[in-house]
């Protein structure tokens, strides 16, 4: 491929943990390259829990080297923005924010032209690094359109006196049910498609449910479904017995996609049959469109407990060896 004088070695779709480390891999190469985000610096990590603990130490979510201290072994939702922030600083990369992407087609050449809310990009690679936490899984139930249903949790303090409906039975889940409950709330119902607490609940945070589910605290319907919304209520469809509760909000806190829809526009392959996991060379991150790059969360497809922060960081020197060989083939 010809490298035009306008066109990026590469271009990042994603500011998080790893779109940053694979532009810190990007810049120890010598590359040209531009990283790009639809909402703010870790725009995922930003959508977390105010309050939330990593299950990770601080040490294994770091990235390019720099130490990530922590007050505790565990560090906080806090902690690891202000982290990840002073990374982006002490690289310099060049991170454009509040950009999202509109179209993105390949070139008869290979490259790409990215089309995004603010500028049109030429691209010799395209690294696709964009997580799977802006895209909720649907409840697909009459409803759900309402104001009263939120999919992402971050605060307590709106749901003080309120009678609330949390969907779900992971951490998430389980984290909100606990603080809305102990900041107030005037009931917690949790709605659970399967018959106990998910075994991968934070191992401090399990037994603290299942006590308050065995008290009577919190309230719980297991192997359940939340069936039908109103303004006012909810419907919770149980062994086939109907049940409808006097509500206030529903989190619906079900999980969170990658987005497929960008992939398939590409022309990524997705494995229905197979959790739509893409297709991908794990010697290089490439996916089957030439010089299309999957970095992160988005290579597990639906299976988004596969890939984290600590496993992927390695995806990043992987890309970008990759890359630079690819544009410099004498090196």
């Amino acid at each position: 491929m010809k490298r035009e004088k306008n066109m990026l070695d590469v271009l990042i779709i994603g500011a998080g943990p790893i779109g940053l480390a694979c532009g810190i891999e990007a810049q120890k190469k010598g590359l040209n390259f531009t990283i790009i985000e639809k909402g703010v610096l870790v725009n995922s990590l930003y959508h977390y829990p105010l309050n939330m603990t990593f299950f990770s130490t601080s040490e294994k979510l770091e990235i390019g080297g720099v130490p990530f201290v922590s007050h505790n072994a565990k560090p906080t939702r806090a902690e690891a923005i202000e982290y990840y922030r002073r990374v982006a600083m002490k690289f310099e990369l060049p991170i454009n924010l509040y950009e999202a992407v509109e179209d993105i087609g390949s070139q008869a050449d290979g490259s790409f032209q990215v089309k995004t809310s603010k500028h049109q990009y030429h691209a010799a690679n395209v690294v696709m690094a964009t997580g799977f936490y802006d895209e909720e899984n649907p409840l697909q139930v009459p409803g759900e359109e309402l104001a009263k249903v939120k999919h992402y949790y971050d605060d307590p303090h709106p749901y003080f006196r309120q009678h609330l409906v949390v969907v779900g039975a992971r951490n998430s889940a389980v984290d909100a049910a606990l603080e809305t409950w102990r900041k107030g709330a005037a009931s917690v119902t949790m709605v659970v498609r399967e018959g106990q607490i998910s075994e991968r609940v934070k191992y401090w945070a399990r037994p603290d449910i299942v006590n308050r589910i065995e008290e009577g605290s919190i309230q719980a319907y297991f192997n359940a479904e939340l069936s039908a919304i109103t303004p006012h209520e909810v419907e919770i469809t149980q062994k086939g017995q109907r049940i409808k509760l006097a509500n206030d909000f529903v989190l619906a806190l079900t999980g969170y996609r990658p987005n497929f829809g960008m992939l398939q526009k590409v022309g990524v392959t997705l494995d229905e049959a197979n959790s739509m996991i893409p297709t991908y060379n794990p010697d290089s991150m490439e996916s089957n469109v030439p010089n299309f790059y999957l970095a992160g969360v988005v290579c597990g497809g639906l299976e988004t407990q596969k890939w984290f922060i600590e496993n992927s960081r390695a995806h990043a020197p992987v890309i970008m060896k990759d890359i630079h060989a690819k544009l410099n083939p004498s090196a």
